[in-house]
């Protein structure tokens, strides 16, 4: 370089210096409004990352980038250490212009989030599988009760938690699910993680009555919502179900909005009257949705205040602390839900027992209270967030999901909080045997998670098989959202 390249290089560092050095400033008295979590480092750096995230850094980015010095865009686990790093070297171009303040740490040091994140996995999860990073969770289908050979085979293929699901079946069942599990462990030679997901409040249709057997609900369609009894339906409105939860119905408001079995069909609260809702459908899957019994109901508009731990949810948490290691804890959505699951297991004896938990994030207020929910949950143990994208979708809307997901990805990095990739997963794959193309991708995207959990199906054990050499692959190319650079090899 010319004298005067090099002085225009100093230049530039030096101005970019300053509004580093003003960022990181700002950053400090930013994460003071943080939530509290004591001396945990992973807390702490959450409070920067969050900081950092308030300002706009797109314009420093690229100035840094020209420098041939980090981005920051991959310094979620190590925020800090990373704008310290880069302002030692924008202090070294800069010469005498501005003083070396920052330093650079070990490079121990300076990725101790992710050894954090690791630890966090290991007491979650148990021990990483040899060829990869992130686990597989697979949900057990009632007949994994009736026998042994099920869950062994899932184990040979690759399983890593069984996924208990507290809405369906009952003690007996869970018992022999979970002692089949611990069996087929000792025959694999792995610890096989227990996972049992109480139910919560989940809202679903019950007893449904149409006028036309086959009817499927169409645009203009509208459907009455009883609270008690029977569905009714009439010459008028052709369509009729009960709900699971009669309270529902009482605190709707015309204009509300419904969705049905994962968004398959969108509605609003048309009328009310005593006891029974009207909805008006307003978009249904093409061809139409048929409305069955059991399906899921969200209402992203209705504030129902309900408890996310209901009477069946309190029964059920004896036969889990009997049974599990780890416990799914569906609608958790502030701090003081953390409080009231460790009330509830007391009282019931789990004793000295460490159960880890895995928070469910499916609504908008799990959301907002996601940072405060996270320095709670980590201080009582071994704990991890299920991104539960089905609900996720239904209560934000379909076209926000991609970028929640991602946010969600990175805040739990910054926390050294482990996360599960839930929901469809590889769904074509597990019921028909064959993945589709779009949802490959998905798969491999999940190998950012520490843990990709597959549902119920036909297919499922070839599913985890495939899902087991497919992030085997992706481990050697990716960590989190940094690329590895593996020799590559097909040129």
């Amino acid at each position: 370089m010319t004298t005067t390249e090099t002085q225009t290089a100093a230049k530039r560092a030096a101005e970019v210096h300053a509004e580093m050095t003003a960022l990181k400033k700002a950053i400090l008295e930013g994460a003071r409004l943080m939530p509290e979590g004591g001396d945990d480092p992973a807390i702490v750096n959450l409070g920067h990352y969050l900081a950092l995230r308030h300002h706009d850094i797109r314009p420093l980015q690229r100035r840094l980038m020209a420098l041939g010095l980090s981005s920051m865009g991959r310094l979620e686990s190590r925020v800090l250490p990373t704008i310290d790093a880069v302002l030692f070297a924008l202090s070294k171009i800069a010469s005498d212009a501005v003083p070396a303040e920052a330093a650079i740490l070990p490079e121990q040091d300076f990725f101790a989030g992710e050894a954090q994140l690791e630890i966090a996995c290991q007491a979650l999860f148990g021990k990483q599988p040899d060829a990869r990073r992130t686990r597989i969770m697979v949900t057990l289908p009632s007949q994994a009760a009736d026998g042994p050979d099920l869950v062994l085979d899932l184990a040979r293929a690759g399983m890593d938690v069984a996924r208990i699901n507290c809405a369906h079946d009952g003690p007996e069942a869970w018992r022999e699910m979970t002692r089949f599990v611990r069996d087929a462990a000792a025959v694999v030679g792995r610890d096989i993680k227990v996972l049992m997901d109480i139910a919560g409040p989940k809202i679903r249709t019950g007893a449904v009555a149409t006028l036309e057997k086959k009817a499927r609900l169409q645009p203009g369609d509208r459907v009455r919502l009883v609270a008690e009894g029977a569905p009714r339906i009439d010459d008028q409105i052709g369509f009729s179900a009960a709900v699971s939860l009669p309270e529902m119905v009482t605190r709707l408001s015309i204009g509300d909005r419904l969705r049905y079995d994962d968004g398959k069909l969108e509605a609003v609260v048309e009328s009310l009257a005593e006891g029974e809702a009207v909805i008006l459908v307003r978009r249904t899957k093409s061809g139409g949705t048929k409305l069955k019994p059991e399906k899921g109901i969200n209402l992203p508009d209705t504030a129902l205040g309900l408890s996310p731990l209901t009477a069946k949810d309190e029964t059920d948490l004896a036969t889990v602390i009997e049974c599990a290691d780890l416990i799914g804890y569906s609608f958790v959505s502030r701090p003081e839900d953390i409080d009231l699951l460790d009330d509830v297991l007391a009282r019931q004896g789990a004793g000295n027992k460490s159960l880890g938990l895995i928070a469910k994030i499916e609504q908008p207020l799990a959301l907002a209270n996601l940072p405060a929910l996270i320095a709670r949950a980590r201080r009582r143990g071994p704990f991890g967030i299920m991104i539960a994208r089905g609900d996720l979708a239904a209560e934000i809307g379909f076209e926000r999901l991609a970028e929640m997901q991602e946010e969600l990805l990175w805040i739990c990095e910054a926390a050294s909080v482990p996360c599960v990739w839930a929901t469809q997963v590889l769904e074509d794959m597990v019921k028909e045997g064959i993945p589709t193309r779009g949802e490959m991708t998905d798969a491999a995207m999940a190998a950012r998670a520490e843990c990709v959990m597959l549902n119920k199906g036909p297919a499922v054990v070839e599913a985890v098989s495939l899902l087991d050499r497919l992030m085997a692959r992706m481990n050697d190319h990716v960590f989190k959202k940094t690329p590895t650079l593996r020799a590559l090899k097909s040129w």
